[in-house]
């Protein structure tokens, strides 16, 4: 790439950028996050299941997402595991007043039922994602496959707007931060760094409207839909300055947009 805004050439952009992702990745960072909800768990699978379901409501307000994501865990009496495992049909009436946005009690009874699925069937939340990396060794086909396990079972239309669709172009911001949550290792004990046979290198960045701004600006994005061509673009120009975990520039932009309007 070329010189940044006319005036950040590429030495000057990393620095910056490894700056900011040394501020922003920080446990302070935790405490207005949905990665909040999955911290309060200690087993993988309560901690993937929680965050998974943390990611599905992340988007709107972020006291919203983290009041809702906990009220949806208490559902499932703080014990996700446990709920997706053992629960009947009849349990599912509980969920019947949930709202958060346009995810609603019905959508919520097919996630359970889909999860059901997933871990009686499939392994777990882990092993579908494992499974669909292994088709060409990409985050794209780990998404793709996700999609196509979880919906496996009937379910409405509407319900499946809330599983991105990264063949129909999407960006997948909420799937690709679960996936950073679970995946990413580092010394800072932000995300968790679960899951081990897909490689950090293989993650694409969670692009928003805030990270998304940002990188336009910094002359890291030219396209100018938030997209999944947008994401490709992104993660291939961050893989310039970090090939091996180049998702962890996304603590640096997201903070920029955010905490600092940049």
């Amino acid at each position: 790439m070329k010189s940044f805004t006319g005036m950040l050439t590429q030495t000057d952009l990393k620095e910056y950028l490894e700056e900011k992702y040394l501020e922003f990745n920080t446990e302070q960072f935790i405490e207005t996050d949905p990665i909040q909800v999955p911290r309060s768990y200690r087993e993988k699978e309560d901690v993937e299941i929680a965050g998974f379901l943390s990611a599905t409501l992340a988007w709107g307000q972020r006291s919203s997402i983290i009041k809702n994501a906990n009220r949806l865990l208490n559902l499932m009496d703080n014990a996700p595991f446990d709920f997706i495992q053992n629960f009947q049909q009849s349990d599912l009436k509980r969920f019947n007043s949930f709202r958060h946005r346009t995810f609603n009690g019905d959508d919520c009874s097919c996630f359970m039922l889909a999860l059901q699925n997933i871990y009686g069937n499939y392994g777990g939340l882990e092993s579908v994602f494992n499974r669909g990396y292994s088709i060409d060794r990409s985050g794209f086909y780990a998404m793709k496959y996700f999609r196509e396990v979880f919906f496996e079972l009937p379910v409405a239309e509407r319900t499946q707007k809330h599983v991105a669709n990264v063949v129909k172009g999407s960006a997948a911001k909420r799937m690709n931060m679960f996936l950073r949550w679970m995946v990413r290792m580092d010394n800072f004990n932000v995300d968790f760094g679960l899951w081990k046979e897909i490689p950090a290198s293989a993650l694409m960045m969670p692009l928003d409207v805030h990270s998304g701004n940002v990188s336009r600006k910094l002359g890291l994005l030219h396209r100018k839909q938030n997209d999944w061509k947008a994401v490709v673009e992104l993660t291939e120009n961050l893989s310039l300055y970090d090939p091996v975990d180049p998702v962890k520039y996304d603590f640096a932009l997201f903070g920029l947009g955010v905490f600092e309007k940049f």
